[in-house]
């Protein structure tokens, strides 16, 4: 059963390295394709789109087939996008195979964070998921870093040569190391749909856009805010993002035993609570050479604390369709990818400095906050009238 954790691991280690390479190695992707770096933004862009559409799309298709060999197939999709993103030859065709390196992202980590509760000892599957979600907190701390060095100092085609290396190993692992499981659900594709009358669901997606958003509005711009506001050299840039990457994987790991002692919806609160405040304190910080690294790593292992009990949250509140509830909050999690970039750069742009930016993180956190309160209101109201419909049959 370790095993099988491991090789959901592994692809989150793939997922995670050719989310982020991207925007270390942008400037020589630009550069390459003889176009600007905000038109090379798109290729960004375009992987969230594949994201947001390939989550519930390909969640849906599969749920007739077992778990085991539909991961397999997404990771062998991954794979071949990938290495075929290395021999792009312009603008036109890395932006497709881009969004069509996308696709499966969401799928996977859904059916995995499925799959790995149902592989965790009974009352660990908080710490399944979390090691399932480990791969991407360690493709920040070392892959990231590992491929935007060899993308710069020999060609940006290696980093995703590594996508698609890395990709095949997943493939191999789930293939032996997975056991064989059912189908992923006995429901057809239509009635998988039918959660999203769920008013709840949409809530916890709601709060998993804005709740990571507020974590992407100070992760998109942390460069210059090292550089620029605390007056580091561009060479330290890396070593923060290694120490952010630190914090994520410890994290992660946090957040794992927060929703084990707690609800999963009030860990999610206290999480976003300290985010609210660590965000805050960094607008003052950020100045001092020294705090602005410590407060990378905090910030770091704060915001991820997040993602293991909002993946239990969303995956509870789609009872009977669990894998595609999971899955859109992978969804969830891309669009707040890009509206915390885009809010953030709003004020920036106005002229506010890049710890403006914070702020932008800490109001998105803060709003989360209160979507998490109106959860746990809208179930208390459900509660009750189900007390009183029990007391009138």
């Amino acid at each position: 059963m370790n095993k099988a954790l491991l090789s959901l691991a592994i692809g989150g280690f793939g997922i995670g390295l050719t989310e982020f390479v991207i925007m270390g190695i942008l400037p020589d992707v630009a550069t390459a394709f003889n176009i600007s770096i905000p038109k090379a933004g798109h290729f960004i862009s375009a992987y969230a789109l594949g994201v947001v559409i390939g989550a519930p799309l390909l969640t849906g298709l599969g749920n007739k087939w077992p778990a085991n060999k539909v991961l397999m197939a997404l990771m062998l999709w991954f794979t071949v996008f990938n290495t075929l993103s290395a021999f792009a030859t312009g603008y036109t065709s890395f932006l497709i195979l881009r969004f069509l390196s996308g696709l499966p992202h969401g799928a996977f980590f859904g059916i995995g964070a499925v799959v790995a509760g149902k592989l965790s000892k009974p009352g660990k599957a908080a710490q399944g998921i979390a090691i399932m979600f480990s791969g991407l907190t360690f493709a920040n701390l070392l892959g990231v870093p590992l491929g935007t060095y060899v993308g710069k100092h020999f060609a940006w085609h290696v980093s995703f040569l590594m996508v698609g290396i890395v990709g095949v190993m997943a493939v191999l692992s789930v293939k032996f190391w997975m056991p064989d499981f059912k189908e992923s659900s006995a429901t057809n594709f239509i009635k998988e749909f039918k959660i999203f009358k769920r008013l709840e669901l949409w809530l916890i997606i709601l709060l998993t856009t804005i709740g990571t958003g507020g974590f992407f509005a100070w992760y998109s711009y942390i460069a210059p805010l090292i550089t620029d506001v605390a007056g580091h050299p561009d060479t330290m840039v890396s070593f923060a993002m290694i120490l952010a990457g630190l914090g994520m994987v410890i994290g992660n790991f946090i957040g794992a035993k927060l929703a084990e002692k707690f609800l999963p919806i009030n860990a999610v609160i206290i999480t976003l609570i300290c985010m609210v405040i660590c965000l805050s304190l960094n607008t003052i910080l950020a100045s001092d050479k020294i705090m602005v690294l410590v407060m990378t790593f905090i910030i770091g292992t704060v915001t991820f604390c997040l993602s293991t009990p909002i993946q239990i949250a969303i995956i509870n509140a789609a009872k009977g369709s669990e894998t595609l509830g999971s899955s859109l909050n992978q969804s969830a999690f891309n669009i707040g990818n890009a509206s915390g970039a885009y809010f953030a750069g709003l004020p920036i742009a106005m002229g506010y400095g890049y710890t403006a930016a914070d702020w932008v993180g800490a109001a998105m956190a803060a709003m989360g906050v209160c979507i998490a309160f109106g959860i746990i209101l809208l179930r208390r109201k459900r509660k009750k009238q189900n007390t009183l419909e029990n007391c009138y049959s």
